[in-house]
């Protein structure tokens, strides 16, 4: 059965991952690495996978494959979970996917390169309701694209 990783410690959109999620009756993984609050709901579980350095990314590359759903914008734990085979989708709702993500992990590479160096690079976009209604119909697509895909 499909199931939703969410890398919950900065991610927006958590409340429309409940509602889809609840819809289409998935489970739903919120990994954090310390507590952080779900909704009391049967097929929400949340995840406090420890402080380290990378915990939650872990948890969750560990156990995404192919037919499960992470919802990230961390573009290397996005390029683990590619690389085993779930479908990966930022909050914005860009898809990442075998053919995207080596160049998005080399420009983030180069980013960080940049402002390691003093360069001023700017950060991201704020996020938008625009960003809010395409990660609602990415994730939305891909849940039915899955299940398409599963029933055949």
């Amino acid at each position: 059965m499909t199931r939703i990783y969410v890398d919950a410690d900065a991610c927006p959109v958590k409340d429309e991952i409940y509602r889809v999620a609840e819809r289409h009756g998935l489970p739903v993984s919120v990994v954090a690495g310390n507590f952080i609050r779900v909704p009391k709901h049967p097929l929400i579980e949340r995840i406090a996978a420890g402080s380290g350095m990378d915990a939650a990314d872990d948890w969750i590359a560990e156990r995404a494959q192919k037919g499960d759903i992470v919802v990230t914008a961390d573009i290397p734990l996005a390029a683990r979970c590619v690389k085993a085979g779930a479908d990966v989708i930022a909050p914005n709702g860009k898809p990442f996917s075998e053919d995207s993500i080596g160049m998005t992990l080399a420009v983030r590479n180069l980013m960080t390169d940049l402002r390691s160096s003093g360069e001023v690079t700017g950060g991201p976009r704020s996020f938008s309701p625009r960003d809010r209604s395409a990660f609602l119909s990415a994730l939305d697509q891909t849940i039915r694209r899955i299940q398409r895909a599963q029933q055949k």
